[in-house]
């Protein structure tokens, strides 16, 4: 019984050989992004590039997979991909360690890409990635606003013309009906009102940005596998 065995009890080897040929960008390592990579490898994605910028803080701890007293102050790309090393060893590992914007785009975009999973919290970058997709036919899913929520069963995938309540959707909602964006445009978003308080850091916990990152992996897997 080799690693894969249990995921091809429920889709198949045929689509097990398909995960394993398929290249997905995550953008974002945080608290969506790093779930959403940890899945992609135990699911067997033949190759993950993975694209960000930052170090590992103390502040990460509460919500970020990758984030532990020993690994504070590495980069999140390169802790990133030892992890996935060792879940998959066969699994490509390739590293963009920058903030993406408008200008490195397409240096970025080098490889292949057959998935964006945007887990990043830049509207700028979120909207450049969009019409990125939009032009290059490359099927996207996008996290929305997950700090100051509480309650992960108010998540779900949607596509982003039916979103409500969040703000960087109602954003990029403009942004697409201004800009005549034709593509399709998977969202992770929640329904449930944001908490407020006096603060002005935002607030995070280990649930709702896990359930967010392993909601973007499911739609990458199961729009691959068919639906099985």
């Amino acid at each position: 019984m080799d690693a894969w065995n249990r995921l091809e009890l429920l889709v198949g080897k045929d689509a097990c050989k398909k995960l394993q040929s398929k290249t997905v960008l995550i953008v974002g390592l945080g608290g969506v992004g790093g779930y959403a990579v940890e899945a992609l490898a135990r699911s067997g994605i033949g190759t993950l590039i993975l694209v960000d910028y930052d170090i590992i803080e103390e502040t990460n701890i509460n919500r970020q997979l990758i984030a532990l007293q020993s690994t504070i102050g590495h980069k999140k790309t390169e802790m990133w991909q030892a992890r996935v090393k060792e879940i998959n060893p066969n699994c490509k590992v390739l590293l963009k360690d920058v903030f993406l914007t408008k200008d490195n785009l397409l240096e970025v975009m080098q490889e292949k890409i057959d998935y964006i999973v945007d887990a990043c919290d830049t509207i700028s970058t979120k909207m450049e990635l969009i019409r990125y997709c939009e032009k290059n036919d490359i099927k996207m899913i996008a996290s929305m606003g997950m700090g100051n929520k509480l309650d992960p069963s108010k998540l779900s995938i949607i596509e982003i013309t039916k979103t409500s309540y969040d703000p960087i959707a109602k954003v990029l909602r403009k942004m697409i009906r201004e800009e005549n964006i034709t593509r399709k445009i998977m969202t992770v978003c929640s329904v449930e009102q944001p908490v407020t308080y006096s603060e002005q850091i935002v607030a995070s916990n280990a649930f709702v940005p896990a359930v967010a990152g392993l909601l973007c992996a499911s739609y990458v897997v199961q729009d691959i596998v068919g639906g099985k």
